[in-house]
């Protein structure tokens, strides 16, 4: 079997464990889903940050020189203005479209005379956080195919630490969808389209390696941009919402645990 081959077999486990996982969760009672919802939220917002500050900036920043790391924190900075700017501007299109009429701090969203509550920010997220982890998956498959390359036990290795780390940021990133609107099929078609580009990041880094190198730290420095500004502007205040005792002692509990995934998930890859 061809090398290309086994880089393209490996690039996609991360990716089917994940859907299987989401199809598994779409399965279970109404009742469950809804109560399990709002947990797979604070667990995400745990593996955006984690995939953020542990994974993505540290290897975006490994081996540079200090000015190339002021660019590339710069290049965060950036990327999380642009990414506000991109929310300002999903925000605009939907109220313009559907009607939205603001007053004061309440926002409700009016349509054909019917009025329901309107949460911008769960809205918004959903197609930020597609981005975000297509830009994740598209790295993942080039550090996939950088590993084959040099030998195929350490790919065969790398491809399911990268999986380790990943399955449980695609079921948050799922959960992220459903929060914003996305109906649970629709939600499952997206989380697998951006497993495909992990595909497309391994098969390019096969055909040009080096000139992808150049990039990976910049691409990564965008992609954690865009999990901290979904974590901190869109998921965050959500998650303030809900001030019981116990439910903020379980949020923050999730939110370990979802940077402890991630945490396990990269020292296995190292």
């Amino acid at each position: 079997m061809s090398l290309l081959i086994w880089i393209i077999i490996f690039s996609l486990v991360g990716g089917v464990l994940s859907v299987i996982a989401a199809s598994v969760y779409l399965l279970l009672p109404d009742h469950h889903r809804v109560r399990f919802l709002p947990h797979m939220v604070s667990f995400a917002t745990g593996t955006l940050l984690g995939a953020a500050f542990l994974g993505l900036l540290p290897n975006a920043m490994a081996g540079q020189k200090e000015a190339d790391i002021h660019l590339i924190t710069f290049t965060v900075l950036i990327g999380i203005l642009v990414f506000f700017l991109l929310e300002k501007l999903v925000l605009w299109r939907h109220c313009h479209i559907q009607d939205c009429e603001i007053h004061g701090n309440d926002e409700e969203h009016e349509h054909h005379g019917h009025s329901h509550s309107y949460d911008p920010g769960q809205r918004s997220a959903g197609l930020l956080v597609l981005i975000g982890d297509g830009v994740h998956n598209f790295v993942d498959g080039i550090l996939i195919a950088a590993a084959f390359i040099t030998d195929i036990h350490l790919g065969v290795v790398t491809a399911l630490a990268v999986a380790a780390h990943e399955i449980p940021q695609e079921l948050g990133d799922f959960a992220i969808l459903l929060q914003s609107g996305f109906s649970g099929k629709k939600a499952l078609f997206y989380n697998m389209l951006s497993t495909v580009t992990t595909v497309i990041g391994a098969v390019l880094a096969y055909n040009s390696l080096e000139s992808a190198q150049n990039v990976i730290p910049y691409v990564l420095a965008i992609a954690a941009a865009s999990f901290i500004y979904i974590a901190v502007a869109d998921l965050i205040p959500g998650l303030h919402k809900r001030t019981a005792p116990m439910e903020s002692l379980q949020q923050f509990v999730l939110i370990l645990c979802g940077v402890g995934m991630i945490y396990l998930g990269h020292i296995v890859l190292e």
